[in-house]
């Protein structure tokens, strides 16, 4: 694998060299000569698809942002110009410029913050939506000492407090419900990070390196990210192993639906490469669907395992399952006692697992094959419901 990639760099480096607008004999010229391109610090996406990086003249790097889903029509795309602070170059036209490494910035979402953790680059971090559901000591201890800020939820922004903390950019989810018009204001350059809407596990992984290039840990997310990569094939080939392939269900009712999640999707994608098959394998869905109950059932009625993420406040059980929806009890998973479950309430599931998918598939693996991983394996997030 490391040869590989080793050799994946070198054409790259060589492609580079071949054009004029880019690297010259491996070299970007800097405001006081030329310097080396470390090739261990060139980012290259191999997963994700939001994102694409094209390193001209001056050490400047272009980078283009785009919905990785791309669901046909036209799609919008962001151009940001990443240009070396101190140094002076002109970007081109529709390009928004920002010297990096950047100082500080503000942290709209949990996926985000996982790419800053991945990286323990807290220190960058002077703003955030909320402590809800997280549960890094190091980001509530920067919280408490006022080093980190809370800027208020979307929609309801406190620009004075945004202002106040100063940051250089503010990571957003563009196409989220909204609410950037207070912030918009301050004057403060908006970055779009779109790696919620890669399909792929290691794609949205892969956004570590796309926060990397902005603090100037390129190198760092490289390692990282090989990493990920590499225990991520490993636990997936085990998978591959498997005698049998159980069948997966997810989600619960609210509100008078069943809310499941598409057969494109990224939770889709972990179930098949942990050796399951998700009911609804066929659906051409990226995200959520609502279903109602009889339609659910006549799908899910005798699909071996049902995973389920809440967060149910004190101890979720098949009892607290049953009340919640009396009919649930006619599931074979419910019957057979193969609930799969992680309670946020007391998981950093959204803080963490974005940069941890291998330890995700894990989990599962040892759910739905557990002749495959060791005996005395301890599960991180996904466990069978007790």
């Amino acid at each position: 694998m490391k040869t590989f990639f080793s050799c994946l760099t070198a054409v790259l480096v060589l492609v580079f060299c071949g054009c004029t607008s880019v690297v010259n004999k491996s070299k970007i010229a800097a405001a006081d000569g030329d310097v080396p391109v470390d090739s261990a610090a060139m980012i290259t996406p191999r997963h994700a698809k939001g994102f694409i990086v094209k390193y001209i003249e001056r050490g400047v790097r272009l980078v283009d942002v785009a919905d990785p889903q791309k669901n046909g029509g036209k799609v919008k795309t962001y151009h940001i110009a990443l240009v070396p602070r101190g140094v002076d170059a002109d970007v081109p036209e529709g390009y928004t410029k920002v010297s990096v490494p950047i100082r500080s910035a503000i942290c709209m979402t949990s996926l985000q913050l996982s790419n800053f953790t991945a990286l323990d680059a807290h220190d960058f971090v002077c703003g955030l939506t909320g402590t809800k559901n997280l549960y890094n000591a190091d980001i509530l201890r920067r919280v408490r000492e006022g080093k980190t800020v809370k800027i208020g939820t979307e929609g309801n922004f406190d620009s004075e407090v945004v202002m106040a903390a100063n940051p250089d950019v503010i990571f957003i989810s563009p196409f989220k419900r909204g609410g950037y018009d207070a912030i918009k204001e301050t004057g403060v350059t908006l970055v779009p990070h779109l790696g919620y809407k890669e399909l792929d596990p290691l794609g949205q992984a892969e956004w570590i390196k796309f926060i990397a290039m902005f603090i100037g840990r390129e190198t760092e997310a490289n390692a990282v990210f090989d990493g990920i990569e590499r225990r991520y094939a490993e636990v997936k080939a085990i998978a591959a192993g498997a005698k049998s392939r159980p069948t997966v269900f997810s989600g619960e009712m609210h509100g008078g639906n069943w809310y499941a999640v598409g057969g494109r999707s990224y939770l889709a994608q972990l179930f098949r490469d942990a050796g399951a098959d998700y009911i609804l394998r066929d659906d051409e869905n990226t995200g959520g669907i609502p279903i109602e109950f009889e339609k659910m059932y006549s799908l899910a009625a005798n699909a071996d395992y049902w995973r389920i993420l809440n967060s149910f406040p004190g101890d979720f059980s098949y009892d607290a399952l049953r009340s919640s929806e009396p009919r649930n009890v006619d599931f074979k998973a419910y019957r057979e006692r193969k609930v799969i479950y992680c309670n946020m309430r007391r998981t950093p599931y959204y803080e963490i697992t974005p940069v941890q998918p291998d330890v995700v598939l894990k989990d599962l693996v040892a759910i739905f094959h557990p002749e495959l991983m060791p005996k005395d394996y301890t599960p991180t997030f996904y466990k069978l419901l007790k």
